[in-house]
């Protein structure tokens, strides 16, 4: 009989330990109130279009004439398109036609990005507009510029831009922001990074291409759009000229190059038609995502 105290005390403190112990596993006492963190929101994308077959053929037909001339089998291959090299289609695809006409050779391209954030704070939707925005600046563009033609003072503003953006080392957080661009098969592909050398026509000129056909912000195109047009270099006797549309929707940014190169040095492409059948397609392309 001496010994039951003793014995009931230790039962007593055995209870008391184990409650304070489950206590702090539930976290009832040290992380009551503590707020849980919402995760962004996915993008509206989830997979990518087949490139080669997101353009119609009626439309490749009317975007490259010269494949008119060709006979049924090499048509069907011009139409096919060339597929670019990716790593992950579920993330960035594109494919690239060209087709070589009695007067110019025209050649197409689009890529198409899907924009994936792994930041549970930041959604794919902003991800993929921080992707926008540096092909913006590279394009010596701003959302904040109006969109007609430019001053002499603003041109040359634009061109400094322009040669910077394309000049500065990458982000190798974005290194596959511009992966396919680079990868691009189309001849076009070149001459986005030399977009602060271009020109067009004499300086100063009232016909000059940059003041008839400037790069601009693009409304009604996506949530973010722009045109860069992209004349002969200065000094070139080829009188190749590219216009490339760039616009984001959600989480997929996509991007259109349309190029003429004609057969005679003499001739000169007309920029405002290959800004209209680029844009066109664009706008295309953002209808089809829409679906």
């Amino acid at each position: 009989m001496a010994y039951v105290p003793g014995v009931a005390l230790l039962a007593a403190l055995a209870v008391g330990c184990s409650a304070g112990a489950d206590s702090d596993a539930n976290g009832t006492d040290s992380k009551a109130g503590t707020p849980a963190v919402t995760p962004a929101p996915p993008g509206k994308y989830l997979t990518l279009p087949a490139p080669c077959r997101a353009v119609p053929r009626s439309t490749l037909k009317d975007l490259l004439p010269g494949a008119a001339e060709l006979p049924g089998d090499q048509q069907d291959k011009v139409f096919r398109g060339s597929a670019a090299v990716t790593y992950d289609t579920d993330r960035k695809v594109g494919c690239s036609w060209k087709a070589d006409g009695p007067n110019a050779t025209r050649s197409l391209s689009i890529d198409l990005e899907r924009v994936v954030s792994y930041d549970p704070a930041v959604s794919d939707d902003d991800r993929a507009d921080t992707v926008y925005a540096k092909k913006e600046k590279a394009a010596g563009l701003s959302a904040s510029a109006p969109p007609g033609p430019p001053d002499e003072k603003d041109k040359k503003d634009k061109k400094g831009e322009a040669s910077e953006g394309s000049g500065k080392a990458e982000d190798p957080a974005d290194a596959d922001a511009d992966a396919t661009d680079s990868a691009d098969p189309s001849p076009s592909g070149g001459d986005d990074a030399n977009s602060g050398e271009s020109t067009g026509g004499t300086p100063g000129s009232s016909s000059s291409p940059e003041e008839a056909l400037p790069s601009r912000i693009l409304d009604d195109l996506g949530d973010a759009a722009f045109l860069q047009d992209l004349p002969k270099k200065a000094g070139s006797t080829a009188q190749h000229h590219t216009v490339s549309v760039v616009f984001r929707t959600s989480n997929v940014v996509v991007t259109v190059r349309y190029a003429e190169q004609p057969a005679l040095v003499t001739q000169v492409p007309d920029g405002k038609e290959l800004q209209e059948k680029a844009q066109a397609l664009a706008r295309k392309l953002a209808e089809t995502l829409s679906e």
